[in-house]
């Protein structure tokens, strides 16, 4: 079994409150999940309306699919019609880390 995680960074420039960020994270999340089917959460700056920090999760048989769904889910999050992509951070874990 190989994990993988992304945590990405992104740019809100037209949220003015905390309600239209929800609605945009909302949206990313659910799209997200119903693309790939993995773990999705925004794990910081829940309450800077103009900063989004979504954490991904991917469970995988091989390191090479974990990741390549990494991989895929960056590029879309790079093209966000919404959110303009800042950074991104993501590693596979050896299997013998993940006990």
């Amino acid at each position: 079994m190989h994990v993988g995680y992304a945590k990405f960074k992104l740019l809100l420039r037209g949220a003015r409150t905390l309600k239209e960020k929800r609605q945009v994270v909302r949206s990313m999340k659910d799209r997200i999940f119903n693309s790939w089917k993995v773990a999705v959460s925004e794990v910081d700056l829940q309450d800077i309306c103009q900063s989004i920090v979504l954490g991904v999760a991917v469970v995988g048989s091989d390191a090479v699919t974990v990741q390549s769904l990494l991989e895929e889910i960056t590029q879309a999050m790079r093209v966000h019609p919404q959110a303009e992509f800042v950074s991104v951070v993501k590693e596979v874990l050896k299997p013998e880390l993940v006990a």
